[in-house]
Parts: C-alpha cells; structure tokens; sequence
C-alpha cells in the first residue's frame, strides 16, 4: 500500500487527532504547530466547518478544490508540492556525535534557524509532532529536520533547513539520514513533501533514498 492519496486527512483523522481540532469532516492543527488544514473531501471541502477553529488572516496550507473560492475565504498562493517517499534502500549508516535531540528549551535557536531558512510552514508545537534533531556550531543551530504527519506506517520527514553560511556541507542531508534510521528502526515508512519548483531538494532526497510519488497543487488560504 502506497502513501494514502488524502495523507493529511489520513493523519488528523488518524493518530494525530489529538494533535488537531475540527469536525468530522475538517481539521487543522490545533494553534501553534504548523498551519494545516485537511477535509475527508478534498473534491467538495467543508470550510464552513473550520470557522470557528480558525482566526482571521491565519494562513493554511491545503488541498486545491474544484469551483469556486468559500465565502469569508481568500486564496493567497498557489503552487504544486511534490511527495516523495522511501524507496526501500538499507537504512543510512549512523549519525554522527554531533547531531542532538532538540527540545523545548532550544525553540528561540530552532525558531531563528526557521526565521533564516522558511522551511515551511512551522509553530512551536511542532516538536509535539515527533522527533527533530539538529546540529550546533558555536553555539548556534546550523541544521534541523523533524517529523510531522503521522499516518502509522507512514512518518513524514519535515522542516529540513540548514543555515544558509553552512550549505553545500552535507548538513541538510546528514539530518534526513538521522530522522530515516529513527522511523526504519520503528518500522515507519518514510515520506515527505518538497515544493516542485526546488528541483535541487528533489536532487538530493532522490541521492538520499527517496523517490517522487505524486505531484499535486497546494494551496495558502486564510478567512477574510
């Protein structure tokens, strides 16, 4: 069984619903971690639904749907996102001593890597999602990767950022390396999302032991 064609319904509906508000038809992630959104029908989606879950101007990432835009609704971006998954390759060889568990009491260092990289969209309650570990440098956050959806066999690989004055070291994929062994060694199947535009991140997950699944057009959307 392939990754699930509506994998972010999948997981709010699934093992991260906890993690998420909304109704039985749309949910998001509940405020501070990533702005997502997710509908049971992407085809016929249920906005009406997540008013009362979310604050005017909030952005979301979410499904492109047929018609016309909700009412109280605006679209403000548009662009495809590619998914790619493992292709079922021998584990990567074992992280090195310097990579670290990053937590709670590393989010202004975790929070300024994002500010400098724009991975994505991302909150603070992101490390409620999984694992994220990172690398330091004198005392700065130079590399992070993390996880977000979870499907139950599928665990998505996320906020892949490595300081710009660093890139071109390997650091951004020694980070997916560390978070593949962790899901493999649980038995997880990894995945993860890169926009189809960034034909250089593509490159390099494809070199790291992934390949393109599907790709598919995402929306930003926020209530008016």
């Amino acid at each position: 069984m392939g990754v699930p064609d509506n994998v972010f319904w999948a997981a709010f509906s699934g093992p991260q619903r906890a993690l998420s508000v909304g109704t039985a038809r749309a949910r998001r992630y509940r405020p501070g971690i990533a702005g997502l959104i997710a509908f049971d029908d992407n085809e016929h989606p249920a906005f009406e639904d997540l008013v009362p879950f979310c604050d005017a101007g909030e952005p979301f990432y979410g499904p492109v749907w047929p018609g016309a835009t909700p009412p109280g609704w605006e679209i403000r971006a548009e662009a495809p996102l590619t998914l790619m998954a493992w292709a079922g390759g021998a584990a990567p060889a074992a992280t090195s001593p310097g990579v670290v568990v990053l937590g709670t009491g590393h989010m202004p260092a975790i929070l300024d890597l994002v500010a400098r990289t724009k991975p994505g969209p991302f909150g603070p309650g992101n490390l409620d999602l999984g694992l994220y570990l990172g690398r330091f440098e004198e005392g700065r956050l130079v590399a992070m990767a993390g996880e977000r959806l979870h499907t139950g066999r599928w665990r998505e690989v996320s906020a892949v950022c490595t300081d710009p004055a660093h890139q071109g070291r390997g650091l951004g994929g020694e980070m997916v390396n560390a978070i593949v062994r962790e899901q493999l060694a649980r038995g997880e199947t990894p995945f993860l999302h890169v926009m189809a535009s960034n034909t250089g991140a593509i490159a390099l997950y494809r070199k790291l032991g992934f390949e393109v699944v599907r790709t598919v057009p995402v929306r930003v959307v926020a209530r008016t």
